[in-house]
């Protein structure tokens, strides 16, 4: 008798032990999430969240681990309904602007919360960012994020005249853009003590040989990608009216990570500071 009773009290720690393992994987895991945004993904990734990421959008290249267990969905404006649906997912996390509001119905029909987050692109704003998705995740404690920002301002050097900087977005010769105002691109350059080559319009237009003269940059921005598309510093400086700005002619052409200087999350200092020491390099 005592054997038996021993047995069963054996089953029950078992069975106790089993489900409080249970209990803490499920805690552990949390809510499963797609990311519609490359700044989100990357500030649930460096909240120690990217193990709930089921699902992200094509911006999200950072952490690039996240891509080896979370569906590339593609861009969040050809995004559909079914891709999504298939992930089973908690919660679709997405920037306002850029989500589809119809999609956005089928979703909360379909019984997945979606969850709109509104960026601003300044330090403040990456520090909002941070504390909105921390509130997401259950992670009350986002310090050292929100500290790390200030402490790579903080080693942001003045220049003594601020270099005009000319942001371009490059596809291919084909397609040409530059950074007019509230954009990322303009923001991260102010950050970095630079100010932005052409003013006067929002968002982007057209690159044009009279807008390159009109602005005369000190310095050319692109992304890594934008620059290899065009086939590298000569294949810029080929584009009609870039050899005859003052970057031209130096050829002060930057080239950094699309993700690091556009998405305004956790790397925001780090990325003014590598932006401040290239610009400090091009313009001695």
């Amino acid at each position: 008798m005592k054997k038996i009773i021993l047995s069963l009290a054996l089953l029950a720690g078992l069975a106790v032990s089993c489900n409080t393992s249970s209990e803490k994987a499920e805690e552990k895991s949390g809510k499963k999430i797609v990311s519609l945004s490359g700044a989100v993904t990357e500030t649930i990734a460096a909240l120690g969240g990217e193990d709930q990421l089921v699902g992200v959008d094509v911006t999200s290249t950072f952490p690039e681990s996240v891509k080896t267990h979370a569906s590339d969905l593609g861009h969040i404006r050809s995004i559909t309904l079914e891709p999504i649906v298939a992930l089973q997912p908690d919660v679709v996390v997405a920037g306002a602007k850029e989500f589809n509001p119809e999609l956005q119905a089928k979703l909360k029909e379909a019984g997945i919360e979606v969850k709109l987050v509104e960026q601003e692109y300044s330090a403040q704003g990456a520090k909002n960012l941070i504390h909105t998705v921390g509130e997401l995740l259950g992670k009350a404690d986002t310090k050292s994020l929100t500290d790390k920002i200030d402490a790579d301002l903080a080693q942001v050097k003045p220049f003594e005249k601020a270099p005009k900087v000319l942001f371009i977005y490059a596809r291919g010769a084909g397609t040409l853009m530059v950074a007019g105002d509230k954009t990322p691109f303009t923001e991260v350059v102010k950050l970095a003590g630079g100010e932005n080559a052409v003013t006067g319009f929002e968002d982007f237009k057209p690159l044009t040989p009279e807008a390159l003269v009109q602005g005369n940059p000190d310095v050319i921005l692109l992304f890594d990608s934008g620059l290899a598309s065009l086939g590298g510093i000569d294949g810029l400086l080929a584009v009609p009216g870039v050899a005859q700005t003052t970057a031209g002619k130096n050829k002060a052409i930057i080239s950094l990570d699309g993700g690091l200087i556009s998405n305004f999350g956790p790397r925001t200092g780090e990325a003014a500071l590598a932006l401040n020491k290239a610009l400090a390099e091009k313009v001695k």
